[in-house]
């Protein structure tokens, strides 16, 4: 299935929400596992995962002897694990794969590499708090509905990586973040936010360290229960949620005290042309927030080919 702006596909999270819990708990398992040997690089960019050609990926991780990767295959629906030495592993995905198998799986293949690695065994913020090794009921994969999840983020990280690349300044690379999974991307002005409560969490500290517009998309939660795009100004500007959004069902809404832009998938998929549009969503609330933040909105543009 190729997803193109004209068959994008439905994607409602009553039809998925237990295979998506099992795949976040997955995910977080093998972006720990990241976390924990690669080398830190500021906003915590080092433990992200990217979108692939097969399905998710962590990029190259170093050990000892070289380097290894991970890799969801959402093709053949199969987490793989090879090293620089020229050693593979595959544990097949399936329904009725708990998240304590999965770990225990995963732990015997990185041994079968040789790489020797030990994480934080509890999930990161998410309804579930039992050890990754005592969680055996989550087990639902519906690999219909992944693979569709993975194909959408296809799309909509060709969209933010056009987005991406009309900004001069800072930004992050295109990428999943696993705590929330969430893809997402960030602009920075170059300045350093406001100073921070000091018992805010290690992880917050270093994300809003500096002058931040984000904007991301992720398949709902238990508070939003639909998939959804999203963009938040940090510091956040007063008068913001007063700024125009596009499209006009695009909307503000509170995101923990703060003006959150906030554009549901579903009324994407109604627009002619969503590429266009999501593109439109993510410059207003941009151009909303950069101008009420003073940041140096033409500086920091990227100009057309044809105007270079």
């Amino acid at each position: 299935m190729t997803i193109t702006h004209q068959n994008l596909p439905n994607l409602p999270l009553e039809a998925w929400k237990e295979s998506k819990m099992t795949l976040h708990l997955y995910l977080q398992i093998v972006g720990k596992i990241r976390l924990k040997l690669t080398p830190r690089k500021n906003h915590w960019w080092y433990i992200t995962l990217y979108v692939s050609s097969k399905g998710l990926t962590t990029d190259s991780i170093p050990y000892e002897r070289g380097v290894f990767e991970i890799t969801f295959n959402f093709l053949k629906h199969q987490l793989e694990m090879s090293s620089s030495e020229g050693e593979e592993v595959a544990i097949s995905l399936h329904d009725g794969l708990s998240v304590a198998e999965f770990y225990r799986q995963v732990q015997d293949g990185l041994k079968q590499l040789g790489i020797q690695v030990s994480i934080v065994d509890h999930p990161f913020d998410v309804s579930v708090d039992q050890p990754f090794e005592q969680l055996t009921e989550q087990k639902a994969y519906d690999a219909e509905y992944i693979e569709r999840f993975w194909r959408l983020l296809i799309w909509v990280d060709d969209v933010f990586k056009e987005f991406s690349g009309r900004f001069y300044g800072k930004t992050c690379p295109v990428h999943l973040y696993w705590h929330h999974m969430d893809l997402a991307v960030t602009r920075f002005s170059g300045e350093k936010g406001p100073d921070l409560d000091p018992n805010m969490r290690l992880s917050d500290k270093d994300a809003y360290s500096h002058e931040a517009i984000s904007f991301g998309f992720w398949a709902g939660d238990d508070t939003v229960r639909e998939p959804a795009f999203y963009s938040y100004t940090h510091p956040s500007p007063k008068g913001i949620d007063q700024q125009p959004l596009q499209p006009t069902s695009a909307q503000w809404v509170d995101s923990n005290g703060s003006p959150q832009a906030f554009l549901t998938y579903e009324n994407l998929r109604k627009k002619e042309n969503p590429r266009q549009v999501l593109l439109d969503f993510m410059e207003s609330a941009y151009q909303a927030g950069a101008k009420l933040a003073g940041w140096n909105v033409e500086k920091l543009t990227v100009p057309p080919l044809d105007d270079l």
